[in-house]
């Protein structure tokens, strides 16, 4: 695999093109708006004004959009990769979307001769930066051990979690960890403030115990200091989670923390607080 083909240049796309061109491959990238890409562009990826230009060549073809729907659109639609890639090619979505849908896009482009796989990933936007994401993949296991060498362009703890679908799944169990995670953060942070303790003093005594997490170390410590740019963003982590919530309804089993976590992010998003970043669930309990 020489050239790579890339959609979803955003906030977690941009270093994952960056550490792949680092890596020694032929970037082609698509997006919608050319300027939101320029730097990448500058660096030495090449732009393309439509998804059909920019996989046509391609080896392999990786996709981190937002929704499932933006799945659908830049694989099944007129013009998108299913009608125009490269005979052969490894195709990749690292979306964090619907498994069925993860299983559709497998059982299509294995009728086309393509290799698919889904490959969802963790690790936040400094996971993606310092190319060190845990990415979670579900395909054939040959088509994972081939496409082993892009993926360690992009990530460090790289595992294979069975057939198509199973990267998803994966995926939202990551989620459904993190949802409890960082309520409970939130709802410690209440009770020391209402208590009267200094909440920095309170980060740095019980960080390195027991309930130190990754969590607390990156949203926690930015909670404290009321920072709530997005690394991932709310509305983002409100659609994983109503994926989760759909999956585990499906096989009849109740995640009661999931949901009401699920209920406090969309109560922010509904007071349009969406774009923010998952650390301002601090904001619901203040």
């Amino acid at each position: 695999m020489n050239k790579i083909g890339f959609i979803g240049v955003g906030i977690m796309g941009k270093s994952m093109v960056r550490n792949l061109m680092k890596a020694g491959y032929e970037l082609h990238i698509y997006a919608r708006t050319k300027e939101k890409v320029k730097d990448v562009i500058e660096e030495g990826a090449l732009f393309f004004p439509s998804i059909g230009d920019c996989v046509k060549e391609c080896d392999a073809v990786i996709t981190i959009v937002g929704y499932p729907e933006d799945v659908e659109e830049v694989y099944l639609t007129e013009g998108g990769i299913f009608d125009s890639g490269k005979e052969g090619a490894y195709l990749i979505d690292m979306t964090t979307t619907s498994p069925t849908l993860s299983e559709k896009l497998y059982g299509i482009g294995k009728e086309k001769g393509y290799h698919v796989l889904d490959a969802p990933v963790t690790g936040g936007d400094i996971g993606a930066k310092d190319a060190t994401l845990s990415i979670l993949v579900g395909g054939d296991e040959e088509d994972f051990n081939a496409s082993m060498p892009l993926f360690q362009s992009m990530g460090k703890n790289i595992n294979y979690q069975g057939l198509a679908g199973c990267g998803q799944h994966a995926k939202l169990a990551n989620q459904i960890m993190i949802a409890g995670t960082i309520s409970g953060i939130c709802e410690a942070f209440a009770y020391g403030k209402t208590k009267g303790l200094n909440l920095q003093t309170l980060f740095d005594s019980v960080s390195t115990g027991a309930a130190g997490s990754m969590q607390l170390d990156t949203n926690g410590a930015k909670m404290l200091i009321k920072d709530y740019a997005p690394g991932f963003f709310i509305k983002h982590f409100i659609k994983d989670m109503a994926l989760a919530e759909k999956e585990a309804t499906n096989s009849s089993l109740s995640l009661e923390i999931l949901s009401r976590t699920l209920a406090h992010y969309k109560e922010l998003e509904k007071n349009g607080l969406g774009d923010l970043g998952t650390q301002a669930l601090m904001k619901f309990y203040e």
